[in-house]
């Protein structure tokens, strides 16, 4: 069985590859990671370390090449739709919907270009997120 930390920096490195591969390696480049997130607050801070970690590992050093604009919806998903507009209109690289089908589905609708990266969907087919 593959670890949490394996699991979510393999994630992280999926999420940055492409975006950055498609624009060529620029030096000084810094990549940004729209995160959209349920409660922060409440949220296991080992999730978010393993994730930030696993980010480390590739060489995205937040602060230094990388920038995460973190978006939290304080436990109210009907905030969900409007938080994933302003990561939309802050032109992130992908999205992170960190928040479950609700927070996935919501990135889904306010974009058709950016790369969005889930987790937590239960059938991510049947919810439309992807269709296969």
């Amino acid at each position: 069985m593959i670890s949490r930390r394996a699991f979510l920096g393999g994630l992280a490195g999926g999420l940055l590859a492409a975006p950055l591969t498609a624009e060529g390696q620029q030096p000084g480049r810094v990549a940004r990671i729209g995160y959209l997130a349920a409660n922060l607050a409440v949220a296991d801070p080992r999730t978010r370390e393993a994730f930030l970690q696993g980010l480390r590992d590739l060489g995205y050093v937040e602060g230094r090449n990388l920038l995460i604009e973190y978006r939290d919806a304080a436990g109210k998903t009907e905030r969900f739709p409007a938080l994933a507009a302003e990561l939309v209109a802050l032109k992130v690289d992908v999205i992170v919907a960190a928040g479950g089908t609700l927070a996935a589905l919501a990135a889904k609708q306010a974009t058709t270009t950016l790369p969005i990266v889930f987790a937590a969907v239960g059938n991510p087919v049947a919810e439309g997120l992807v269709t296969s």
